[in-house]
């Protein structure tokens, strides 16, 4: 198995106009960890999974999988195998003969790609599909194909591009537990990339958020969610995603309070950490309040508002609903015995002890 060491990686696409696709690219990935690279489209994220692969050129810096630098080696010689989007399945072989194809370039002997090509159909459970070709097959079946034949060849490291993006949500969900399962049995290095923030969250150990080429935060999916480190993370993880206000921080006796335009919300003191928060009193200020932190008050009190609901979703288990407040577009959640419904009066609650404060202008996290 294998670690992989990123440093100071950049790509460059030259041209009339330089794309700089990715930049100042520093990772250190543990061997047997499951790594997630996440961002919108157009962030570098399936540019830096290409140069781990070898299909892309490396501009600057310095690629390693375990001790050996790779910048220049080719991708048959990186021991890495890749999954794509569109499984990558030769359409004219059975499964076995697609799932065999790399070991018999390889000139593996014929026991052995039998022996390897049925234990990864055992682990996979497509033994029954064996000699079917993939036009028989369903997009969850060609996924697991595309799996097995990565996994025959005991490759260092796994890399995954989107591998679940043309699947229906229900099974998205199930190959989730099935490539976290698989990551488990194999204890290999797996490198995944995604545009969905909720297979990021779900599947990572370390997930590695991405905007315009540069990583924003790297940390557990817990420590991303509860601790963003700016704007950006803090609205891109988690959904629905986080409410953002703007306000001004001030501080009335000892009460920490942001003025919403009139509406003023009570700040626990416990967020002015190393005396932080006096630094920004009288001062512009963005608050992030997640929707769980918004719910249904049954008495009025401190930070309890009313106010008309456009729309409640229920959603089974909670109601999703929808209002403005202190000029922002409002997504809480409340309980599913609510009986708020669209276009009615209701009394909500913020809870702030998990509220997130940033700085308007750098974007940085104030105080989590």
């Amino acid at each position: 198995m294998a670690s992989i060491s990123l440093k100071n990686i950049k790509k460059v696409y030259p041209g009339k106009e330089q794309v700089v696709a990715v930049q100042d690219f520093n990772l250190e990935i543990e061997d047997k960890e499951f790594v997630i690279l996440v961002g919108p489209s157009g962030c570098g994220k399936s540019t830096t999974l290409r140069m781990i692969a070898g299909l892309e050129e490396i501009s600057d810096g310095e690629l390693k999988i375990g001790d050996v630098v790779v910048n220049n080696l080719a991708p048959k010689d990186r021991d890495i195998a890749m999954v794509f989007q569109n499984y990558a399945l030769y359409p004219h072989m059975t499964v076995y003969e697609n799932m065999a194809f790399a070991l018999k370039l390889r000139k593996t002997p014929k026991p052995e790609i039998k022996e390897r090509v049925t234990e990864a159909a055992r682990i996979l459970d497509i033994e029954h599909l064996l000699n079917r070709k993939p036009k028989a097959l369903s997009g969850g079946q060609r996924q697991r194909v595309a799996l097995g034949r990565a996994m025959v060849r005991h490759p260092k490291v796994f890399l995954l591009d989107e591998p679940l993006s043309n699947l229906d949500a229900k099974l998205r969900t199930q190959m989730r537990s099935e490539i976290s399962k698989l990551h488990l049995s194999l204890g290999t290095t797996f490198v995944y990339v995604t545009h969905d923030q909720t297979e990021a969250m779900t599947m990572g150990d370390r997930i590695v958020v991405m905007k315009d080429g540069i990583i924003q935060q790297v940390d557990t999916p817990s420590n991303l969610y509860q601790y963003p480190c700016n704007l950006f993370v803090a609205g891109f993880i988690g959904s629905p995603q986080m409410n953002f206000f703007d306000g001004e921080l001030k501080k009335e006796d000892s009460l920490y309070t942001i003025d919403l335009g009139g509406n003023k919300l009570v700040i626990p003191s416990k967020k002015n950490k190393d005396g932080i928060l006096d630094q920004y009193l009288g001062k512009k200020v963005k608050l992030g309040i997640r929707p769980e932190a918004i719910s249904e008050a049954t008495a009025e009190g401190v930070n309890t508002f009313e106010t008309n609901l456009e729309l409640a979703e229920m959603m089974g288990s909670e109601v999703l609903v929808y209002f403005n407040f202190a000029e922002s577009k409002v997504i809480g959640k409340f309980s599913a015995d609510t009986k708020a419904k669209s276009g009615k009066r209701v009394l909500f609650s913020f809870d702030t002890s998990n509220a997130h404060l940033f700085d308007p202008e750098t974007e940085q996290v104030i105080s989590n």
